[in-house]
């Protein structure tokens, strides 16, 4: 497994130098966004290649919930960077590089490189489960509830994608909030759907073994808090915050910020 594990590595890193090279070419990284989701596809079709004489069901399994997640992914977010242009996320961050006449070397440093290692370890589920599957007899009671997780999960990140991207398209709706659909029961169903995906694909690889769930365990651990606390929700409200003011305050006061649930009902006002 350590073989397998370290070419997935070397060909993940192949495939980073090479975007990083037109990134640098373009003078933008934002398309590295695509990446993410496309690089866990990447690595997990790569592990089910390497299995000998045959993968069983479950490494199949694993391999098609991570690719059809990642890959979705990775074209939703390309397409979005195609029509939006650069990240102004990536701007902040690489200014002062950009303007030193270090631009190649913070983008592969600051950027590329971490995102690389960050991936690896996210997918580590899949790629471990996948590669694991086979030396015992798996647990399908942990394979069907984490198949069921990941199904919830789906549900919620692309129909979420689609309801935001219909509202964005439609001129009449700049300067208002998306309050309806699965936006009604919680402000980040893209999110809540991205992390249920990932911990259902860590029970599959549960059911492969305890001990492998044990070692890939920082994986969805480190994607729930990125997108609760770090990159993902705290980031994206932080700017709704300072863009809408008061009406996504009253958002935030009756929408639940992550786990969906029915809206709270407004406060009556004292007569």
């Amino acid at each position: 497994m350590l073989e397998a594990l370290a070419l997935n590595a070397a060909i993940l890193i192949a495939t980073v130098l090479l975007l990083w090279m037109i990134s640098v070419r373009i003078n933008d990284v934002s398309f590295i966004d695509s990446f993410w989701g496309a690089g866990m596809g990447l690595v997990a079709v790569i592990s089910w290649l390497q299995i000998r004489p045959s993968p069983e069901p479950l490494a199949t399994l694993i391999m098609v919930m991570t690719a059809a997640w990642g890959f979705r992914l990775g074209i939703y977010l390309l397409r979005r960077w195609r029509r939006e242009g650069e990240d102004q996320r990536y701007v902040r961050i690489l200014r002062k590089d950009r303007e030193a006449g270090r631009f190649a070397w913070a983008a592969l440093t600051k950027i590329w490189l971490g995102q690389a290692f960050l991936l690896f370890l996210v997918s580590s589920p899949a790629q471990v489960g996948i590669l694991a599957s086979g030396k015992s007899a798996p647990n399908l009671t942990l394979a069907w509830a984490g198949l069921a997780v990941y199904l919830v999960g789906i549900f919620f990140e692309w129909v979420g994608d689609w309801q935001l991207a219909r509202f964005k398209g439609n001129k009449a709706n700049e300067g208002k909030i998306l309050d309806t659909g699965l936006w009604r029961y919680t402000r980040h169903p893209n999110y809540f759907g991205d992390c249920a995906a990932w911990w259902g694909i860590w029970l599959c690889c549960a059911a492969v073994g305890w001990t492998y769930a044990l070692l890939t365990l920082p994986g969805p651990l480190f994607l729930t808090f990125t997108l609760t606390k770090w990159s993902g929700a705290a980031l994206l409200e932080a700017g709704m915050k300072k863009k809408r003011g008061d009406k996504y305050a009253e958002y935030i006061a009756r929408t639940s910020s992550f786990i969906p649930w029915p809206p709270k009902r407004p406060s009556r006002q004292p007569a």
